[in-house]
């Protein structure tokens, strides 16, 4: 159910912690949308902790000067008309309307697992990056043991994988180290022996201070994300949380940053692009598409997306990914500085 309000009455509901209850995802509420039609009427949102608020809090400001800055924090995504706004607002291309259906139509779907990445955004934001991966594996553990992620997996046979080992490609050249993905049957979809792998890769380049990093990928596709056949499949999510954060190629991404450039193209979807996002510069292609599919899942982005997006694209564009299915192209990805160029393809990347 969408509970549709005004900022003054949100305000005085979470005052109340009786009232506040029913504002859940729990109570069947996991979506909230405050109606702001003038910087006056948006005035009680300025200061509001909506922190611990368990359901997910849409904004539509029809005029972006509507909603200043000091009324962001207390909204988890927020719509707009206006396609010149810039960050954190949204101007969906389909309308506001259309565009609160399908963030309806994903928390009718996943209401645990959308209200979890509202609060995970929330309160990662604003932490070092280690820690906010910390709490992403955590979030994405948890919900690996829910009713949501279950109902998923058993909808969906395993496969077995296919013959070879090889995953990721390293090349020297004085202090260039090319690092690239090497699954383009499975369209370089991350599975253990991918993660392992670059994880390898990325810590050569970590010990050498010289080096410097360029990602790249075979075939159509960048990547199309984590291994469908493989979510779930550790018995123990607390210890694959564990794992997680002693293999990660997320931290070391990061710890990479200023040395990495990513080229991108085709699908870069889950962790295609939130693994990419860490890196100083990303180049796409024209053709390159990027989403957030997990919550279809019943998870949250586990590849280090909730770390590596909002520092790019803010928590409130990373939210509207998605909790509203949507996929970017490049031209969009270039206007919300998820990408920093777009350049022509390499022959050789659809080898």
């Amino acid at each position: 159910m969408t509970v549709l309000l005004d900022p003054g009455t949100l305000r005085d509901l979470l005052a109340d912690p009786a009232a506040a209850e029913g504002l859940s995802a729990v109570a069947g509420s996991p979506l909230l949308t405050v109606e702001i039609r003038d910087e006056a009427q948006a005035r009680p949102l300025d200061g509001l902790d909506i922190t611990l608020v368990p359901a997910v809090v849409v904004a539509v400001a029809r005029d972006p000067g509507s909603m200043p800055p000091a009324a962001w924090p207390a909204a988890d995504i927020v719509l707009t008309e206006d396609g010149t706004a810039g960050a954190p607002f949204v101007a969906p291309a389909t309308g506001i309307g259309p565009a609160i259906g399908k963030i309806a139509a994903m928390l009718a779907a996943r209401p645990v697992a959308g209200t979890a990445l509202a609060l995970l955004l929330r309160s990662s934001a604003s932490l070092p990056v280690p820690a906010a991966l910390v709490a992403e594996s955590a979030t994405y553990s948890a919900l690996q043991e829910g009713a949501e992620f279950r109902d998923w997996r058993s909808g969906r046979p395993g496969r077995p994988p296919e013959p070879g080992t090889r995953r990721v490609v390293t090349e020297r050249d004085g202090n260039r180290l090319e690092i690239t993905l090497a699954r383009p049957a499975r369209r370089n979809a991350v599975d253990r022996l991918m993660r392992d792998a670059l994880t390898a890769a990325l810590a050569q380049a970590v010990a050498d201070p010289a080096a410097q990093v360029a990602l790249r990928a075979l075939g159509p596709d960048f990547c199309a994300g984590g291994d469908l056949d493989e979510f779930g499949t550790r018995p123990d999510p607390a210890i694959a949380h564990l794992v997680r954060l002693t293999r990660s190629p997320a931290m070391l991404m990061n710890a990479l940053a200023g040395r990495t450039t990513a080229y991108l193209h085709g699908a870069c979807l889950g962790a295609g692009i939130e693994l990419p996002a860490f890196a100083g510069r990303v180049i796409a292609t024209e053709d390159a598409r990027f989403g957030l599919p997990e919550l279809q899942l019943g998870l949250v982005p586990g590849a280090g997306g909730t770390a590596s997006l909002p520092r790019r694209i803010g928590r409130w564009r990373t939210a509207y990914l998605a909790l509203a299915d949507q996929q970017l192209g490049a031209r969009e990805a270039l206007d919300w500085g998820l990408i920093d160029a777009i350049a022509a393809p390499r022959p050789e990347a659809s080898g």
